[in-house]
C-alpha cells in the first residue's frame, strides 16, 4: 500500500484540556509505548527517563484543529481524539530520539538526554523479566525505529494494518509499509510449534517462568483493552486469592492455577471475547473462585495438555519487563562517583587559589605586574578624587601673577560649592562609563588626574551643569543634564604651555549649533567678527558676571556650506586677539605674516586674506590645533593681462607640537572668489619657523580661454622647472607656461644654495 493512498484518521479537533486528560488517564500506557519504540542501545536507565520526558512534552500548545471534512469512522480508529493526538506526538518524538546525530545536521531536542525528569545518584530500570521478555527485547533491538513502532501499534494497541500505516505516516515515517513489513517478519520468527523457540515453555511444565517470583509483584499483567485484567475473565482466577490469571497460563504467584485453569498458548488478540466476558454479559469478573465458568469453558475449550505453553511476542509487550512505571533503583558507581567528587573539589580549590594569586595585589604578580594598587586604593589618587581637595584660585591672584595662563584662573560659577556635582565629575573623569560621550583632541591622554585638579568653572549653562578642570596638562569639561545624569559628556583638550592668548577662552557649552565661551579674567571685552566680511564691524558679545558669553553660531557645526565664519575677538591689556572655534575645547588663534614674525590677524590686509581662505579651516578641525597662521609668500603677474595672482601658505600648529598641517592656496584677482587649494601636506615643516620655504603650482584657465601652468615659490627659490606633461624652466621664484586642459606636470625648484626642492604635497 503506497503512503500516497493513505488518508488521515478522522479525529476531531483536540483541546489542550482534552489532551491533558488523555495523557494523565493513559500515562502508563503512553510511557510504555515510548519505552518500547526507543532504541535499546540507549540503556534502560536513559530509556526510562527519556520515555517519561517524551510523554510529558507531548501536550499541544494550543487547540489542534480537525480535518475540514471528517471522513467515515473506522473500527480501528482511535476512539479518543486527545489520546490519538498524544500518542502520535509520543511516537514522533521517540522516532526522532532514535536517529543518530549527524555532523552537519541540526540536532533535535528529542535526541539529547532529557533535562526533566532527572535523577541524581540512582539508576532506574524496569523489573527483570524472564527468558521470553529477554528474547523479545533482543529481537526488537534488531528492528529499526519505525519497525518497532509498527510492532507496538499492532501488538500493544491492537491496531489493524491500515490504521498502523496511517499513524506511522502521521508520525513522519517515510516508508510505513516497510516498517510494517519489519513487524511482519518479526511475527514470522515466532514458531508456536517449536519448543526451543524464544518464549516456549517445556512440555508439561505448568510452573512459573524463569526469573518470576510469586506474590503481588508478579500476580498478573495489566491490560486496558480486555485481553487480561478486565471484566469477563473466562477462565477463572488464580489460586491463593491472587489476581485473575492469564488464560491458559500458570498463576503468577508461583503456584498452580485454580480450578478451571488450563495449560496452553495464550490466545491472540482478536480471538478473545470482549470486556464483558465470553458472552458479553460482564459476569467474568464475578466468577466463583472455586470453579470454572461454564460459559467460558464452553466458549474456549482447553487445548491438549501435551502442547507446550507459550506466550506470543505481542502478549509479552504487556509484561513488567517493558513497564517504565514499575521501576527498580540501584546506585551508580559509588567508587567512581567519589573519585569524581574529589577531583571536582580539588579543581575548584585550585581555581580559587590561582584567581586570588593572579587577580589580587600582594606578593604574587597581578595583571599589571609590579604596578602599585589601583588608583582607588592609592592615597594620591584618592585625594585626586576628593572634591574637598580640588584647588581653587582666588579672584585676586591673577593681577599680581608673574604669568597669565590657566593656572591663575579663578574658580567661577554658581555651583563651585556643589560637592556632589564635583564628586560626580571627578568620578566620571577617572572612570567614564559606557554611556558617557567622551572626546579628546589627538595626542591628549584621557586617564584620571594625577593629583587634585584645579577648578576653573562649575555652573549651569544651557540646561546643563558644567564643570571645567585643569590639571596643568589638560583642560577637562564635564557636562550633565540638569535633570538626572543620563547623557553625561566628557571632553579633553591638551593646553600645556599656554600663554595669555592661548588661555584667553575655553568652550563651556555647545547646544543647537551655538557655542558659548568662558573668557579669562584679564579679557576686557569680547566681540564676534565674521571672517568672510572683512569690512563689517565686529558685533559686541555680552558676558555675564562669571565671564560666560552669549551663544554664538559655531562655524565648526555650520551646515549648508561656508556662508559665514564667526570668530571670537577679545581685547586684553596688550591688544586685540582673534580666535576661532574648530570643534575643540580650546579655540585656535588666528595669525598673519611670515613664519618668523606672525601677528594677530586683526589688520586690514590680514582680514582681507582670511576672508578668502577662512573656509579652508574646515580641513584642520578636530586636529588639536593651537594656532593657524597665513602668509603671502608670492605675488605673480597672470598671462594675457589678467592681473596679479596671490599665493598664500596656511600652517596649523598643534598643542602637541607634531602633526602640523600646511595648505598652499592660490587667489585670483577677483576679491569675491574664494582661494583655490593648490597643495596640502601633513607633518611637513614647510611654511614654518624651521623651514620657511614653500613651492606650489596650479593649472589655471585665463579669461580668454587659454590654459596655463602657474607655479610660485618663496623668495629663496632662484629657478623653477616643470617636467612630465609640461616641460619648461624659468629663472626666479615664478613660472607661467601654456599647457593643454588636464595636463599634469612635476614641479621642482632650486634654492640659493643649490638645493633642489619638490612642490608641496
Amino acid at each position: 500500500m503506497s503512503t500516497q493512498d493513505l488518508v488521515p484518521s478522522p479525529v476531531g479537533p483536540v483541546d489542550v484540556e482534552q489532551a491533558e486528560a488523555a495523557l494523565v488517564e493513559r500515562y502508563p500506557r503512553l510511557v510504555r509505548i515510548a519505552y518500547l519504540v526507543l532504541p535499546p542501545a540507549l540503556g534502560r536507565n536513559r530509556r526510562v527517563l527519556t520515555a517519561h520526558a517524551l510523554v510529558q512534552r507531548s501536550l499541544p500548545r494550543r487547540r489542534v484543529p480537525g480535518p475540514a471534512v471528517p471522513g467515515p469512522r473506522r473500527e480501528e480508529d482511535a476512539v479518543d481524539p486527545g489520546y490519538a493526538y498524544v500518542r502520535g506526538e509520543v511516537l514522533r518524538q521517540a522516532l526522532v530520539a532514535g536517529l543518530p546525530l549527524r555532523r552537519l545536521a541540526l540536532p533535535r531536542r528529542a535526541q539529547f538526554p532529557p533535562l526533566l525528569p532527572h535523577v541524581w545518584g540512582l539508576r532506574l530500570f524496569p523489573r527483570v523479566g524472564g527468558a521470553d521478555e529477554l528474547a523479545l527485547d533482543q529481537r526488537l533491538s534488531r528492528l529499526s525505529g519505525p519497525g518497532r513502532a509498527a510492532y507496538v501499534l499492532r501488538g500493544l494497541e491492537r491496531q489493524g494494518d491500515p490504521e498502523v500505516l496511517r499513524v506511522l505516516a502521521a508520525a513522519g515515517v517515510e516508508d510505513p509499509a516497510a516498517a510494517l513489513a519489519e513487524a511482519d517478519a518479526l511475527d514470522a520468527t515466532e514458531d508456536p510449534e517449536d519448543p526451543a523457540a524464544p518464549g516456549a515453555l517445556p512440555p508439561g511444565d505448568d510452573t512459573a517462568r524463569v526469573g518470576e517470583q510469586g506474590g503481588p509483584g508478579r500476580a498478573g499483567i495489566s491490560d486496558d483493552a480486555g485481553f487480561l485484567g478486565g471484566a469477563g475473565w473466562p477462565h477463572g482466577t488464580d489460586g491463593a486469592g491472587g489476581r485473575p490469571g492469564r488464560a491458559g497460563l500458570p498463576g503468577r504467584d508461583g503456584g498452580p492455577t485454580g480450578p478451571g485453569a488450563v495449560t496452553g498458548r495464550a490466545e491472540r488478540v482478536g480471538e478473545q471475547s470482549g470486556r464483558g466476558g465470553a458472552d458479553g454479559t460482564g459476569a467474568g469478573r464475578d466468577a466463583a473462585p472455586d470453579g470454572p465458568d461454564p460459559a467460558a469453558t464452553e466458549a474456549h475449550p482447553p487445548p491438549s495438555p501435551a502442547r507446550p505453553g507459550r506466550l506470543s511476542g505481542a502478549a509479552l509487550l504487556e509484561s513488567d519487563e517493558f513497564d517504565p512505571c514499575a521501576l527498580q533503583a540501584r546506585p551508580t558507581d559509588l567508587v567512581r562517583r567519589r573519585q569524581h567528587a574529589r577531583a571536582a573539589f580539588v579543581a575548584v580549590v585550585a581555581l580559587v587559589v590561582c584567581g586570588a594569586l593572579l587577580g589580587l595585589p600582594g606578593d604574587g604578580w597581578g595583571r599589571n605586574g609590579a604596578a602599585a594598587p589601583s588608583y582607588a586604593r592609592n592615597p594620591a589618587a584618592e585625594a585626586a578624587l576628593d572634591p574637598g581637595a580640588v584647588k581653587r584660585v582666588g579672584a585676586d591672584v591673577w593681577p599680581g601673577a608673574t604669568r597669565r595662563d590657566f593656572s591663575v584662573w579663578p574658580a567661577r560659577g554658581g555651583l563651585v560649592g556643589d560637592t556632589a556635582l564635583l564628586r560626580r565629575a571627578l568620578a566620571v573623569w577617572a572612570r567614564p562609563g559606557g554611556a558617557v560621550q567622551s572626546s579628546a583632541t589627538p595626542g591628549t591622554p584621557v586617564g584620571p588626574p594625577m593629583g587634585p585638579p584645579q577648578l576653573l568653572f562649575a555652573g549651569r549653562v544651557d540646561a546643563m551643569r558644567v564643570v571645567l578642570f585643569h590639571d596643568g596638562l589638560r583642560a577637562v569639561r564635564y557636562a550633565e543634564p540638569v535633570e538626572g545624569t543620563a547623557g553625561a559628556a566628557l571632553d579633553f583638550a591638551r593646553t600645556d604651555a599656554a600663554d595669555a592668548v592661548g588661555a584667553a577662552a575655553l568652550v563651556v557649552s555647545r547646544a543647537s549649533g551655538n557655542v558659548r565661551y568662558l573668557t579669562a579674567p584679564w579679557v576686557r571685552d569680547a566681540a564676534v567678527r565674521d571672517l568672510l566680511a572683512p569690512a563689517r564691524a565686529p558685533r559686541p558679545l555680552v558676558r555675564d558676571a562669571d565671564g560666560v558669553t552669549d551663544p554664538v553660531p559655531s562655524p565648526a557645526r555650520a551646515a549648508g556650506g561656508c556662508a559665514r565664519w564667526n570668530a571670537l575677538q577679545v581685547r586684553d591689556g596688550s591688544g586685540l586677539r582673534l580666535l576661532t572655534d574648530l570643534g575643540e575645547l580650546a579655540p585656535a588663534r588666528l595669525l598673519w605674516g611670515p613664519p618668523a614674525a606672525p601677528v594677530d590677524a586683526t589688520g586690514t590686509e590680514a582680514r582681507e586674506a582670511w576672508a578668502r581662505t577662512a573656509c579652508q579651516l574646515s580641513a584642520v578641525q578636530g586636529h588639536g590645533v593651537r594656532s593657524v597662521s597665513a602668509w603671502r609668500f608670492a605675488r605673480q603677474p597672470l598671462p594675457e593681462g589678467a592681473g596679479h595672482g596671490t599665493w598664500v601658505c596656511t600652517r596649523a600648529e598643534t598643542w602637541r607640537g607634531t602633526g602640523g598641517r600646511v595648505l598652499a592656496q592660490f587667489l585670483v584677482p577677483s576679491p569675491g572668489v574664494p582661494a583655490a587649494l593648490a597643495a596640502r601636506s601633513e607633518g611637513s615643516p614647510a611654511c614654518g619657523v624651521r623651514d620657511p620655504r614653500v613651492l606650489a603650482g596650479v593649472l589655471w584657465q585665463a579669461p580668454g580661454g587659454g590654459w596655463y601652468v602657474l607655479a610660485a615659490g618663496s623668495p629663496d627659490f632662484t629657478s623653477l622647472e616643470t617636467s612630465g606633461g609640461v616641460k619648461s624652466r624659468s629663472e626666479g621664484p615664478l613660472l607661467a607656461v601654456r599647457a593643454k586642459p588636464g595636463a599634469r606636470a612635476d614641479l621642482t625648484g632650486t634654492l640659493r644654495d643649490g638645493t633642489r626642492r619638490t612642490a608641496l604635497r
